[in-house]
């Protein structure tokens, strides 16, 4: 099983995969970006919300979740406050990519409590992001990789996928890997079968995409120091964003 699964995972020696020159970004047109949660948005897609910044396309990032459990037993920084704090960790980090912060919404749901598709808060979740697509009318949508390894990226990409589903006209489907990489053996990660991946030359903005990153002081390690057990982004996990580019998925079905 091992053996298969190696030689089918898309983020097994990623650069095999076609590099597209930083300016076919602009090809994507108006893009909308499902993060979920702050952070995910520099992480996976910090790179190309920077070269669609600096062509001039329009860009929305959408904030699913208030990232508001990384550090549930501090004492200093309560869940309200810390959603607050993640929220103003966004805003800076887009604008460190070079977009404007009235480009960013912050959709609020609770960390780690996205609606699942047996509740009746996943139909109005569905609503409320038609709402906001039909309004937007993107012509790209990014989301997780369907089988990112944590339950909101999963939570993200299954409602999405249900709200594209209902509209007239469906805008193009591309999917970002983020905690998929340190993963990239098992069968969590996107295969041939299922999709292709390509990547797109961030070089001549990773030093921005590095500096939006470093704007989640509360998930590096430098902000809250009360709660021993609370999250962080780990030196091996920030590697897999400190390359030259960034690769995306996208599925065969569409």
């Amino acid at each position: 099983m091992h053996a298969t699964i190696r030689a089918t995972s898309l983020l097994l020696d990623p650069e095999r995969h076609p590099l597209c020159p930083a300016e076919a970004a602009a090809a994507l047109g108006h893009t909308i970006v499902f993060a979920p949660h702050p952070d995910d948005e520099s992480l996976g897609c910090g790179g190309l919300l920077a070269l669609l910044a600096d062509a001039g396309v329009a860009v929305t990032v959408v904030i699913m979740t208030d990232g508001s459990r990384s550090h549930p037993n501090s004492l200093t920084h309560s869940s309200t406050r810390l959603a607050s704090i993640r929220e103003d960790e966004t805003l800076d980090a887009v604008v460190a990519l070079g977009l404007a912060p009235s480009g960013v919404r912050f959709l609020r749901y609770r960390d780690c409590g996205l609606p699942t598709e047996e509740s009746a808060a996943y139909t109005q979740a569905i609503v409320r992001l038609h709402a906001l697509l039909s309004k937007i009318r993107p012509e790209t949508v990014l989301v997780p990789w369907r089988r990112d390894p944590h339950c909101d990226h999963v939570g993200t990409w299954h409602l999405l996928r249900s709200t594209v589903a209902v509209m007239r006209s469906r805008p193009r489907w591309l999917e970002y890997p983020v905690w998929a990489w340190p993963h990239a053996h098992a069968g969590d990660a996107p295969r041939h079968d299922e999709a292709c991946a390509w990547r797109i030359d961030i070089s001549s903005v990773l030093t921005r995409k590095q500096r939006a990153i470093a704007q989640y002081r509360s998930q590096l390690g430098r902000l809250i120091q009360d709660d021993p057990e609370g999250f962080v982004l780990e030196p091996a996990m920030l590697a897999y964003f400190t390359q030259p580019w960034e690769l995306f998925i996208e599925p065969h079905d569409g």
